[in-house]
């Protein structure tokens, strides 16, 4: 099994940049594809960008263009680079698992997350 453990998040005025990192442990990090999911007030847990263990890469429309997601497999780490922020980006991130080409969110397993609040 993975544990997850996310960390970048932080306070930030519209338009600036956060970089947001998850360390994995567990053995099967390489052969899973790997996503970034955030929950925000009163909404539902959404996927926001997911990386296939080969490195193809996927994203929701609301970040299209703004966030970039790495994964470096022999560190055990994937990345998300936030660009250009915005306030309705405000949320807890977390990372997991991902079903690469899916909209599916795990139910369990999950870390604490990292807040991510954008001011205007």
């Amino acid at each position: 099994q993975v544990q997850l453990v996310e960390s970048g998040g932080g306070l930030v005025q519209a338009g600036g940049s956060l970089r947001l990192s998850c360390a994995a442990s567990g053995s099967t990090f390489s052969i899973n594809a790997m996503g970034w999911y955030r929950q925000a007030p009163g909404k539902q847990r959404e996927l926001v960008a997911a990386i296939s263990r080969g490195g193809s890469t996927m994203y929701a429309d609301s970040v299209k263009g703004r966030f970039t997601i790495s994964r470096d497999n022999a560190k055990n780490l994937v990345n998300l680079q936030m660009n250009s922020l915005k306030p309705e980006d405000t949320a807890v991130y977390y990372c997991n698992t991902a079903q690469y080409g899916s909209r599916w969110v795990p139910k369990g397993h999950w870390g604490a997350g990292t807040q991510v609040t954008v001011s205007s």
